[in-house]
Parts: C-alpha cells; sequence; structure tokens
C-alpha cells in the first residue's frame, strides 16, 4: 500500500512530528510512504529514510495565522503559493497513493484551502481513487462560527472516507473541541493517541531528579524560561533544567544562561528528551499534543502552562482535561509567576505516575486505513 500523508505546520513542529510517527509505522507494516512537507525544514527532527516532498515552505507570522510568510520572512504571494499546489498535486500524480491522509485540513488549515482542494478534487478523478482521511489531534481550535463547522462537514462529505481522530475518546473525545453532528459521527474513526514507542531508560541518568523545563520547537515560550529561573531561586533544593527550543535557541540559551542561578542548568533543546522525562522530578511545559503525550508515557509529574496567545485555546483545553489525572496542574498563564510555579512544583508528587491512556495510535491508523482500502476493493 502506498500512503501520502501532507501536512503543513506554521508556528510549532507537532504537526509534522505526528505525521512522521505516522509515517514510520506505516513503513513498519511494510507500507511504502511520502510525507509531503509544506512547512519549513526542522533538522532537529529524525526523518529517517521517510520520503519527504518539500513543498516552498511557509510559516505563521507569529500567532496570526493569516498571514503566511517565507523562509526569508517575506509575505508569501499569491505566484508562491501557486507553486505549492502545483508542485503538491504533482507529487500525487508522480506517487500515486492508495491513501491519502490530510493532517488537520479540513478542520483546520484553511488558508491552505486552495492547495489541499486541488489535492482532492485531482485524487477522486484518478482511476484508483486512492482512499481519503483527515487526521487530527485530540483537541481542535473550535470554530469561530457554524459555517465553518458546516463547511467543514460538506469537505468530509464530498472528499473523505474517514476523520482520523488520535485520541483516547475516554479522555478527550472530539465533542470537547468540536461540534460533532450525527453525519460527521458516521466518520469518526478513534486511533489512541499517536506517539512513538516508549523511551528507553538513560543509562547515564542526565536529568535524574531535575525539574524540566521546556516550551516546544516553536519561537515562543520566553515567559516560561524567564519564570523557571526566577522559581529556580525560591528552590535552591530542586535542579532545574532548561531545554530551548526554536530557530534562535542559541541566541536564547546565552541570555537566559546569564542570568541562571547555580542550581539552574540552561541548554538547547535535546534529542534525549523523552529519555530525560524518565528521570525528571517534574516536567515544566506547554501543552502541546506531543509533549503532552512524552509526559503521559513516561509518567512524569507536570506543571502545564498551555499556549494561549491570540485565539489558540486548544493547549488550554488539553491542559484542563489532564489535570484531572493525579500528577498533573494547569497553571494559566495568567496566574504565572514565580511563587506560583514554585509552589506547584514543590505540591507535585513523586513520580512516576501510573496511566492506562491509549498510545498505539500509529499501529491503529495503519490498521484502520488497512481496512478502509480493503473495504473499497471488495
Amino acid at each position: 500500500m502506498r500512503v501520502m500523508i501532507v501536512v503543513t505546520h506554521l508556528l510549532g513542529t507537532g504537526h509534522l512530528s505526528r505525521a512522521l510517527t505516522l509515517a514510520r509505522a506505516y513503513k513498519k507494516a511494510g507500507h511504502r510512504v511520502m510525507v509531503v512537507s509544506g512547512g519549513m525544514p526542522v533538522p532537529v527532527l529524525d526523518t529517517g529514510d521517510i520520503d519527504i516532498g518539500q513543498l516552498p515552505p511557509v510559516r505563521s507570522d507569529g500567532v496570526d495565522f493569516a498571514r503566511l510568510l517565507t523562509a526569508n520572512a517575506s509575505r508569501a504571494s499569491a505566484q508562491y503559493m501557486q507553486a505549492r499546489s502545483t508542485l503538491l498535486v504533482a507529487h500525487l500524480v508522480r506517487f500515486r497513493p492508495d491513501v491519502i491522509i490530510t493532517e488537520l485540513f479540513p478542520f483546520g488549515r484553511r488558508i491552505l484551502a486552495k492547495e489541499f482542494t486541488a489535492l482532492l478534487e485531482k485524487a477522486v478523478v484518478q482511476l484508483n481513487r486512492p482512499v481519503i482521511c483527515a487526521s487530527v489531534r485530540d483537541i481542535l481550535a473550535p470554530p469561530s462560527k457554524p459555517a465553518k463547522a458546516a463547511e467543514t462537514e460538506t469537505l468530509i462529505g464530498d472528499f473523505y472516507d474517514a476523520v482520523l481522530v488520535h485520541s483516547d475518546p475516554t479522555l478527550t473525545p472530539l465533542n470537547d473541541s468540536w461540534p460533532v453532528s450525527d453525519d460527521l459521527q458516521r466518520h469518526l474513526q478513534y486511533t489512541g493517541f499517536v506517539a512513538p514507542p516508549p523511551a528507553a531508560a538513560q543509562a547515564d541518568g542526565i536529568g535524574a531528579g531535575d525539574v524540566l523545563v521546556s516550551a516546544g520547537g516553536g519561537d515562543v515560550g520566553a515567559y516560561i524560561y524567564e519564570t523557571a529561573l526566577q522559581a529556580a531561586r525560591l528552590t535552591p533544593e530542586l535542579r532545574w533544567r532548561l531545554l530551548v527550543g526554536g530557530s534562535k535557541s542559541a541566541q536564547h540559551v546565552e541570555t537566559l544562561a546569564a542570568t541562571a542561578p547555580q542550581n539552574a542548568i540552561v541548554e538547547a533543546a535535546r534529542p534525549d528528551f523523552r529519555q530525560m522525562l524518565l528521570h525528571a522530578r517534574a516536567s515544566v511545559s506547554m501543552c502541546g499534543y506531543n509533549t503532552a503525550l512524552d509526559i503521559l508515557q513516561a509518567g512524569t509529574p507536570a506543571v502545564f502552562i498551555p499556549f494561549d496567545e491570540g485565539s489558540e485555546v486548544e493547549q488550554s483545553l488539553r491542559a484542563r482535561a489532564l489535570s484531572r489525572q493525579e500528577g498533573r496542574c494547569l497553571l494559566a498563564r495568567s496566574d504565572l509567576t514565580a511563587e506560583r510555579l514554585a509552589a506547584a512544583v514543590r505540591d507535585l508528587p513523586q513520580g512516576p505516575l501510573s496511566n492506562d491512556t491509549l498510545f498505539n495510535g500509529a499501529q491503529r491508523t495503519v490498521e484502520i486505513t488497512d481496512w478502509l482500502r480493503a473495504q473499497t476493493n471488495d
């Protein structure tokens, strides 16, 4: 089976990371897979031997998702966007997939609707029409108007065979964040959370007993690091380790390290973050999908400070759901102070914490699309 996953990350790297996790599951199952990425290249993510089709990349202008920028920070022109659409369709024609998975669209990425629609319209008239699935995380940005939900359902009805919901429905059902009609419900296929295999323990124990502070792979979250350094001064009995990501991480590390107390280590984001979580005293982070799963898998006590700039509510909804679990605390940015962060970390129980959350979403996605493809061939 040939599988084409189409994804464009605009701010952080979570969407691309999840797409790569799915791609690895398909390859492990013996399928041929191609990931078509429309976001900025992310060298820190391991693409391995996965076939990557890179479109002319775009990113959002901070949290302004209606303004797309190119790699040199100029506004993406109509000609630039048309070149993306043309190349995307060319990848479809060349690769001839049996399954197409669109990450987030049509529930999000509306600014890219022209290129996604061009892909879908070409796909449904192929001689061997591929199975077409939307791929969404546990929490979506709720539609601002009923018309947006209606437009989404129309696209699902016109083009899609299923909506793959990468969630454990007992923890975060889709209707927590999106209106689910009877028609949409019939398309939903819950896969469980899409997570890589559990990390192995660190042989050298790096990070053991530390309070690990992270803010994802984007260029946001400076306020978390700054508050963490202040909280470190209030908790001399704890060792804090700040893992700084983003395109300007070297500059940020230097700036933060210059004011760090003795019980705080500041370094660039590390590829062994998941292993370090297994030994950590606690985690302090935003509440993006991939970070939250890493923490849940490792059983690490955690303080979640969800990203909520602009109209973003996804991380707040996820953090609220996870904070109902023992050993996980929600601290909204509006309430964030060094004193409150220090107190929240001190109040966390000693880990690791147990859980029975479903993390086999990548494998289940492969099984579900295998079944859908078999149905179309009957």
